[in-house]
């Protein structure tokens, strides 16, 4: 018990400022439309509730499950089973990913269906299942993180030369939003265990990181291939302008805690599905591990669904209206001022998020403090928001502008940063952009968008969530050179 009121008071910690800001909002300069403030407030406390349940169940089950299943792949050495399992285990974990499902299901709507809900979901799988494999493979044979993501970016840069604006822009929303809420937590679980079979203790701390991020790049890779193939320049695509008109409580969330119990059902499958056959096979844990592994799953299950009703039911709405609000307003600053603060706390109640910030302080024993990770977490992503809220306003600026000198600046940042922190900052990249951003934050500035008459909705509407899987990427490794400058004035 005393766990979970650990937990419940981290999340309210986390949550409470997303609601108070919304709340003034909604008092002063913002009202929400008709019904949607008992939608937001109910779907505030789903998401507390389901927080909760969910981080919880997260330390009981999918830890545990990944390192198990990690720490038996490195321990076989058979490279062909690692090639196997993380090509199948990397394509259904991202196939069932509901923020995939979610990021899709806007693209396909905006753009009448030209870019296909299933066909992006389908080749963003086939990309993170080869991309994880080859950064599992990456552990075991001791290649540099900043090697493989030198490789890594540098097909993408050559990719993004011939992809257009609106491709370029859908693909890397599509690698922040494939890593979500339970993608994210298996993966460094994964991690974890493949290199804790290391003897370098060092070594095995590095490559504790670093998976997530090198696996986000094969939904880039994917889409900007799929939009080569398919040889689509421009993305047309229209976003009503007018909110659907508010719906009662008991019918909202109704629907909605179907739906998501069936995805999240769909989601934990390829999990469960995996550890069956690996502890039958394999691992032959005891039964009193299972028990509890099993009660960690349904405590993992109905947190989820929860939260994501709650997000789905009471925020994505919102945030378009708040959104189509601000940017209404004569002056140009509110708007800009609201997107910064939003970034700053949003963050904080991603699921992914928590968890990797922990998981930093316990693998390095506490050097790296959680604290000061999640403050340089949120000025990233505060910054990000605000960055893709000035370019839609400001039509001179173009997302590649952003995306060449940031993830270019990053990547070259990696041959004088901390290994350690390399893979963390790449890491942090994938989490920040979890099912807060790929709803709240995302209608936040598609919102903006609508109600800016030189926005184009489909290339100002999308490309939100790349800045704010940029920017962690440069902040993290700040951070790592700043504890690099402090080490060496101890040693002097």
């Amino acid at each position: 018990m005393s766990a979970l009121r650990s937990k419940f008071k981290e999340v309210l910690a986390a949550v409470l400022p997303v609601m108070i800001i919304v709340l003034l909002l909604h008092f002063t300069i913002a009202p929400l439309g008709e019904g949607l403030l008992p939608k937001f407030l109910v779907g505030g406390l789903l998401i507390i509730i389901g927080l909760t349940i969910f981080l919880f169940g997260i330390d009981q089950s999918i830890d545990p499950i990944g390192q198990g299943i990690g720490s038996m792949l490195a321990h076989s050495g058979k490279i062909v089973l690692v090639v196997v399992v993380g090509l199948v285990l990397g394509f259904f974990i991202s196939f069932a990913e509901p923020d995939l499902h979610i990021l899709a299901g806007q693209v396909s709507a905006i753009t009448n269906g030209q870019f296909p809900h299933m066909m992006m979901v389908a080749v963003v799988s086939v990309g993170i299942g080869v991309m994880m494999t080859m950064a599992m493979l990456r552990i075991l044979k001791n290649v540099p993180l900043k090697i493989a993501f030198l490789l890594a970016y540098g097909v993408i840069l050559i990719l993004s030369v011939f992809s257009s604006q609106d491709f370029l822009a859908i693909a890397f929303d599509a690698s922040g939003a494939t890593t979500g809420a339970l993608t994210t937590p298996f993966m460094l679980a994964l991690a974890a265990g493949v290199s804790a079979m290391k003897k370098n203790t060092k070594s095995s701390e590095v490559d504790s990181f670093g998976l997530v991020g090198i696996s986000s790049t094969g939904a880039i890779i994917g889409v900007l291939a799929a939009g080569l193939i398919m040889g689509i320049d421009k993305l047309e695509g229209t976003m009503p302008a007018a909110l659907p008109a508010a719906s009662g409580l008991a019918a909202t969330y109704g629907k909605l805690l179907l739906k998501e119990g069936q995805s999240t059902l769909l989601s934990l499958m390829p999990v469960v599905l995996s550890y069956a056959f690996f502890q039958a096979i394999f691992m032959k844990q005891h039964r009193e591990v299972v028990s509890s592994i099993m009660k960690g799953l349904v405590m993992t299950f109905v947190g989820l669904v929860l939260f994501l009703t709650g997000v789905n039911g009471g925020f994505m709405d919102v945030g378009r209206a708040v959104g189509i609000s601000l940017a209404g307003l004569d002056s140009k600053f509110p708007v800009l001022a609201i997107s910064f603060i939003l970034g700053l706390v949003t963050v904080l109640a991603e699921p992914a998020v928590i968890v990797l910030t922990h998981q930093v302080e316990d693998i390095t024993g506490g050097y790296v403090k959680r604290s000061l990770v999640l403050i340089f977490l949120s000025i990233a992503v505060g910054l990000a928001i605000f960055l893709a809220t000035l370019r839609i306003l400001v039509p001179g600026i173009q997302l590649w502008m952003y995306l060449l000198l940031g993830f270019g600046g990053a990547v070259a940042m990696a041959f004088f940063t901390p290994e350690l922190f390399v893979g963390m900052a790449f890491d942090a990249g994938a989490v920040a952009s979890g099912p807060m951003t790929a709803t709240f934050s995302l209608a936040f500035v598609q919102g903006i968008a609508i109600q800016t008459p030189t926005a184009d909705i489909v290339t100002d509407g999308f490309g939100m969530i790349a800045i704010v899987a940029m920017m962690p990427v440069i902040a993290l490794q700040v951070l790592g050179l700043l504890y690099n400058l402090r080490t060496r004035k101890k040693k002097k």
